[in-house]
């Protein structure tokens, strides 16, 4: 079973979502770490700074992802017929958050690094916004509580989601400009508290499905 576990967790770090699933816990794992350990300097310092790199890493890769977003807004297109209506319409308003939010982003990073000239500060607040809106319209398009009540594993899937979202919302909104509820009031261990919760439920997710996969 030990052998069984390293092959897929070997399988999975071979693919893009699995490893950045892996760098987006080490992340939010050594900001935790650096936060809580007393003293800026030395080890707290490092684990920050390590934290920083995995996180800029996370940024540099998701220049590739538009692409494989605009597939999954094609392929869910206006939802399918049989689903409920309330349930479609907070999909493609959460497909068409994500698909904004990468070209943001991009613009963000560009200007940070130099290639373009534009305040990046800007873009990254709209890209966060985007995203935070992406996960809040994930939160609300839960299922009708009449089939929650049909399958029991819906139920748990759904509300590991809405933790897993709301950790996230939470820190979207912490990054936002002042001004908005708690932007910017987050001390960085509850950032990395909050990152490393919702890190963990997706690679749980991710396993279970791989696992329902196998079987």
């Amino acid at each position: 079973m030990a052998a069984g576990a390293l092959w897929g967790l070997v399988a999975a770090l071979e693919t893009h979502r699995g490893r950045d699933r892996a760098v987006r816990a080490l992340s939010y794992g050594c900001q935790l770490a650096g936060a809580a350990l007393p003293g800026p300097a030395g080890l707290p310092g490092a684990l920050l700074a390590a934290s920083a790199q995995l996180s800029s890493c996370r940024t540099a890769l998701r220049l590739f992802d538009d692409l494989a977003m605009l597939r999954h807004s094609c392929s869910y297109g206006l939802g399918p017929e049989g689903e409920d209506a309330l349930v479609r319409g907070l999909s493609v308003l959460c497909n068409v958050a994500n698909q904004l939010y990468y070209p943001c982003e991009h613009l963000a990073w560009a200007a940070d690094v130099g290639i373009v000239r534009a305040g990046s500060r800007r873009w990254w607040a709209r890209s966060t916004a985007l995203w935070g809106c992406a996960l809040l319209l994930g939160i609300l398009r839960t299922s009708p509580p009449q089939q929650q009540q049909k399958l029991r594993a819906q139920v748990k899937a759904e509300v590991l989601s809405i933790l897993m979202d709301t950790a996230d919302l939470s820190n979207a909104i912490h990054w936002l400009p002042p001004g908005f509820l708690w932007a910017g009031k987050f001390p960085p261990w509850l950032v990395g508290l909050l990152g490393t919760i919702s890190s963990l439920i997706g690679i749980y997710q991710a396993s279970r499905g791989a696992n329902s996969e196998a079987v």
